[in-house]
């Protein structure tokens, strides 16, 4: 039977060709660049061509769509965090410690962070990482003015890099920001092999080379399959499982035929697929807590909301958010009021203030000037309250969310269209996308996303006192501080949203019987992003 299954997998990974498309989410819109992978790169030195004769230590993954895979580029999927290493790691609390820095002093009168890095460190083409790659690293992200990440506004409190000798680097901050050694997790890349190229475009987004766990082995495009095999020279802990055959899906449902029929050995499933799968003694099942969310978030540069932004809170009376959440969710998450709200120092019920009320909506509207035309629609100054949202259509959790949300709205009297799209297209005039995002460790990660004119702040959000409050989360020195900044962040950007919030979703991942060793203790990010965190440990039996 054993070998059976091995046959089975391998013609598998021979014959199926899955659809690609976009990993990243629409908050991570400059990410959205694409670089065919050419014949140079795979036939170049650094491209190993992994030996499939095996499969019994062999992990199969039905992951998401990729097309980049550069830390630098993109924070955001889970092979950038088992290829590259940062100079600190998140832990299964989701706090930062040491990694490729085995030590670090901060000295708060100075503002000044020294790493001494750990010796013996190898990149996974043999060369050796130094503090120059470190120095790159970050000099990319604060000096390159071609660069276009959604990451850079994490960075811009660093002043200086110096590279004090060869196993220590000094970095000197303009200003104290609180959530600083978490943005130092970030993966370091290679300055050997970047160094004077255009990091947006280089052959190496789609080779990519890292100190991490795992190693790139090989990338086939039209199978929509990347090979990685474990880093046997890595300088923590070698992963148990040898090589991992991540495959590119887009569509959810195709993710959970892959499980059921073997295919793929462990995916994250939407709620209702990974119901299917419960009580099953075929199947390992693990329910995660994530701060992923759901809302339509309004593009704040288009015509309609330029007119009518006071009009967007209000909108949350007329939505059941238990009834989506019962529905699309099976009742895996709950309601979200804020951003950041299954943050520990977010969570302040008093920024709650919406209730699925129609009456309330439209006593609301009316003050606001709306009145229900003979078609029942609302209007204001001559205007329909109509705006469209643009959803990925193989995001089928997506979808049926912004369906419900357009059904429940109509029969409020507003006009939610929902326009499909295969990619997410900032150029046709639409005025949102159905989003997702999340703050799984420190809310400054929602600094870059709602402050005026932040690396992720897609949709051009502004608003004066948010800027203030977020400003006295980041540079608060006690927790009580930060706190209470993040609570009058959550109250005012409650009065005058830019996301139409719905719900938070736990992360639901099924696997094969014979996977162990995924641990539920971390919260999960968007996309339940961070399964992966302790991969090393995993087993899997064939």
């Amino acid at each position: 039977m054993k070998n059976l299954k091995v046959k089975k997998v391998l013609a598998v990974l021979m014959a199926v060709a899955m659809c690609t498309g976009l990993a990243a989410c629409g908050e991570n819109s400059k990410e959205d660049k694409t670089s065919a992978v050419t014949k140079e790169n795979e036939s170049s030195d650094t491209t190993q061509k992994s030996d499939d004769s095996d499969m019994s230590n062999t992990l199969v993954y039905a992951g998401e769509n990729e097309d980049s895979i550069n830390p630098v580029l993109t924070n955001h999927d889970e092979l950038t965090d088992i290829i590259f290493s940062g100079l600190m790691k998140f832990d299964g609390s989701g706090k930062p410690v040491a990694d490729l820095a085995e030590d670090y002093e901060f000295d708060e009168e100075n503002l000044t962070y020294k790493f001494t890095l750990r010796k013996g460190v190898k990149w996974h083409d043999g060369e050796d990482f130094t503090a120059d790659d470190v120095e790159f690293t970050y000099k990319t992200l604060t000096e390159d003015d071609t660069l276009s990440s959604s990451v850079t506004t994490d960075y811009e409190d660093i002043e200086t890099i110096t590279i004090v000798d060869e196993n220590t680097v000094e970095f000197k901050l303009k200003n104290y920001n609180a959530n600083m050694l978490g943005y130092f997790t970030i993966g370091i890349i290679p300055k050997h092999l970047l160094e004077g190229k255009d990091i947006a475009t280089d052959e190496f987004n789609q080779n990519p080379v890292g100190t991490g766990r795992y190693k790139f082995v090989e990338w086939d495009t039209t199978g929509g399959m990347l090979t990685l095999e474990k880093n046997e020279d890595y300088y923590g802990k070698v992963p148990n499982i040898d090589r991992l055959v991540y495959k590119t899906v887009a569509v959810e449902s195709t993710k959970a035929t892959m499980i059921q029929s073997g295919e793929a050995d462990l995916a994250w499933l939407n709620a209702n697929y990974a119901a299917k799968f419960e009580g099953n003694d075929d199947y390992n099942t693990w329910d995660f807590k994530t701060a992923d969310y759901r809302g339509a978030s309004m593009d704040m540069k288009s015509d309609f909301w330029k007119a009518n932004s006071d009009s967007i809170g209000v909108l949350n009376y007329a939505l059941d958010k238990d009834a989506i959440i019962k529905s699309v969710l099976n009742s895996q998450g709950c309601a979200a009021y804020s951003p950041i709200q299954l943050n520990p120092l977010g969570t302040d019920k008093e920024a709650d203030i919406y209730s699925y009320d129609l009456d309330k909506f439209d006593e609301e509207m009316k003050k606001l000037g709306w009145e229900k035309n003979s078609d029942g629609i609302y209007e204001r100054n001559g205007q329909k309250f109509h705006f469209t949202i643009q959803t990925r259509d193989y995001e089928e959790e997506r979808v049926d969310i912004a369906n419900l949300m357009s059904s429940m709205l109509e029969k409020a009297g507003v006009e939610m269209e929902v326009k499909l799209v295969t990619k997410f297209d900032w150029e046709a005039g639409y005025d949102g996308f159905l989003a997702g995002f999340a703050t799984q460790f420190d809310p400054d990660m929602a600094y870059k996303q709602f402050v005026t004119d932040g690396s992720s702040n897609t949709m051009s959000y502004s608003n004066a006192k948010v800027d203030e409050y977020l400003e006295a989360g980041r540079r608060g020195k006690t927790e009580e501080e930060r706190k209470e900044a993040y609570a009058n962040f959550e109250k005012e950007y409650a009065k005058t949203p830019g996301v139409l919030l719905v719900a938070y979703l736990d992360g639901n991942y099924v696997g094969s019987k014979g996977v162990e060793g995924l641990d539920t203790t971390r919260v999960l990010g968007h996309h339940a992003v961070g399964v992966m965190w302790n991969i090393e440990e995993w087993t899997i039996t064939r």
